[in-house]
């Protein structure tokens, strides 16, 4: 078989439409070689590998195309939760097509590799990353509200209200506010899902570092134990600041959740001295793991709740 010619870089080392590669001056016979893979119509993949992972497929380069050869389209709903990474698990997420948004004035997109939604759109719900358009974090929030329970919802909302530290991070502002969110289920006022969303917007609190501890958050609560603090930096001695995951200041009660990270050496030691900070300062500390968060943590619940007790809670 006669050797196709190279393709004009940048096609040849990403998906693209077909447009583009005779915008590049790529021949229609050299688009229908059989080296290049068409996932749909109008797009064509070089180097077409059919074990293409769900990371390779949800990459911007890969989903681009698709949005390129419909019209006034974006990437969305669980193709948006994917590319942002959102926490948790949507329903249908891992299906391989491509969610695609247009406005409501415009035919739903029917192709090969793609589901199609439309809905209406504000100027500021779509954004452009890497030469994709996709629904911004917000919106793509809203647009999940219908497949993800409360509770996921408002994984997702802490997510995105979280704080960024910026000596580990390249931001220092949040991705969204209470403020922003709001606004969002105003705007689109009749939404499916959009009940859920917002109660998710209640139960959404500012503080949370990760989706663990939202959800041991809202266990605690759900449990009727009172609504704490989160990762308030709190002066336990003269010259001693710790900044506890859930606190309970009234109570001098700490809660820190430790994932698979804490299982190191060096994390051991650093474990060690803060549990030695919190019990010089008179706070009791609580740790909690993955174990702890089972059957709907029960566990975590009365760990946290027997702590409180021990230091003069009273349940109402």
């Amino acid at each position: 078989m006669k050797t196709p010619r190279p393709l004009p870089e940048p096609l040849a080392l990403a998906p693209f439409t077909c447009q583009e590669a005779t915008d590049a001056g790529v021949s229609l016979r050299r688009l229908r070689h059989q080296a290049l893979h068409s996932p749909s119509r109008g797009i064509r993949v070089p180097d077409y590998r059919p074990a293409l992972g769900p990371a390779e497929s949800f990459a911007p380069e890969a989903i681009r195309p698709f949005t390129r050869v419909t019209e006034f389209s974006a990437a969305s709903h669980a193709t948006a939760f994917t590319f942002w990474k959102f926490p948790g698990f949507l329903p249908g997420q891992r299906d391989p097509r491509v969610h695609i948004s247009r406005p409501d004035t415009m035919a739903i997109s029917r192709r090969t590799g793609v589901i199609g939604h439309v809905g209406q759109f504000f100027d500021d719900e779509i954004v452009s990353v890497d030469g994709l358009l996709v629904t911004s974090r917000v919106r793509t929030w809203l647009d999940i509200s219908r497949k993800m329970s409360v509770e996921e919802l408002t994984v997702v909302a802490d997510h995105l209200l979280r704080i960024p530290r910026p000596e580990f991070e390249t931001r220092d502002e949040p991705h969204a506010t209470l403020g922003h969110l709001a606004d969002m289920l105003d705007r689109h006022k009749g939404t499916p899902g959009i009940r859920k969303a917002r109660l998710a917007l209640d139960l959404a609190r500012v503080g949370a570092d990760s989706a663990p501890e939202t959800r041991l958050r809202l266990a605690l609560e759900f449990g009727g134990l009172p609504e704490p603090q989160l990762n308030v930096r709190t002066e336990l001695r003269s010259g001693v600041v710790r900044q506890p995951d859930i606190g309970y200041p009234e109570h001098q009660v700490a809660v820190e959740y430790e994932g698979e990270g804490h299982s190191g050496a060096e994390q051991i030691v650093r474990d060690i001295a803060r549990e030695e900070d919190y019990g010089r300062g008179g706070w009791l500390l609580v740790r909690i793991s993955k174990r702890h968060m089972q059957k709907d943590a029960r566990s975590a619940v009365a760990k946290v709740r027997a702590a409180l007790l021990s230091r003069g809670w009273l349940p109402k």
